[in-house]
């Protein structure tokens, strides 16, 4: 199977389900998943299995994006740079995450250009730069556009060591394991890590019972049943976890003008009926 068949669609609707799992949950959860999965490429270059993920998040100077996602505002979305890899290499892509009733429609524009933080620093909702990119035009201006109107930029950089498997039995669904996550303040657009400046999130009030690996399953609105029989074997509870939101609360929060406080989220069984 070609790595293209692995990688996400440039744009498409699916279910999150996030799940917080101790590490010694990992093996035996994989060993069910590859029942009906395979690795991805990128897991599979590594010893380990797991690779890296590098963020930079976007938000408003008031912290629009993250104040709407607290008060569990609906038809809310977020804005994030990727690049993968210990020293990342192109595509980078621009992705803008909005997120109505449980579903999460997501769009992805690619960037080749080496001199791209200079044209994203510069934008301005006026101009038509053309950037070296792929035939996702569309979902880059969408991305340039919304950061130009909400005066967004770069607040918190990201990194995680993820272990991802594909579906081969399935249209589309995906798991994930992430680990070893820390966050930087970043200001500028540069997903290069620093290493002498990233710290862990690992502190009780984000992880409880060792449970700091975050298990992500993945998929369309048509869950697939052998979803619900790995949730079921493994007792697993659903549980919430933002990389975004946690890495400002880390760094920023004696400067935020807002609380906290968790939001409840539907059931699952209510989702996906």
């Amino acid at each position: 199977m070609s790595e293209q068949s692995f990688s996400s669609p440039l744009l498409f609707e699916r279910y999150e389900l996030k799940f917080l799992i101790p590490f010694e949950l990992v093996d035996a959860i994989s060993e069910f998943v590859e029942i009906y999965c395979v690795l991805d490429p990128f897991s599979e270059r590594e010893d380990d299995k797991f690779y890296k993920v590098n963020n930079i998040y976007l938000d408003s100077p008031n912290f629009l994006f993250l104040q709407r996602r607290i008060a569990g505002i609906d038809h809310r979305f977020n804005m994030r740079i990727r690049a993968y890899g210990d020293n990342p290499v192109f595509p980078y892509f621009c992705e803008v995450k909005h997120k109505t009733m449980g579903i999460v429609k997501k769009k992805r524009a690619k960037i080749y250009d080496p001199n791209w933080a200079a044209k994203f620093a510069q934008y301005e909702v006026e101009e038509k730069e053309n950037f070296s990119i792929s035939d996702d035009t569309n979902y880059l201006n969408h991305f340039l556009r919304l950061a130009a109107s909400h005066n967004a930029e770069p607040k918190v950089f990201t990194q995680y060591r993820r272990k991802a498997y594909a579906s081969v039995v399935d249209d589309y669904a995906r798991v994930t394991f992430d680990r070893d996550l820390r966050y930087q303040r970043r200001k500028e657009y540069d997903l290069s890590p620093v290493e002498e400046g990233l710290c862990h999130y690992d502190n009780p009030l984000n992880f409880y019972d060792q449970n700091n690996i975050i298990l992500e399953l993945k998929c369309t609105t048509q869950v697939p049943k052998w979803f619900l029989d790995l949730i079921s074997y493994f007792g697993l509870t659903r549980s919430s976890f933002s990389k975004y939101r946690t890495g400002v609360q880390e760094t920023l929060e004696d400067n935020i003008p807002f609380h906290f406080d968790r939001v409840a989220q539907a059931p699952f069984n209510q989702m996906v009926m």
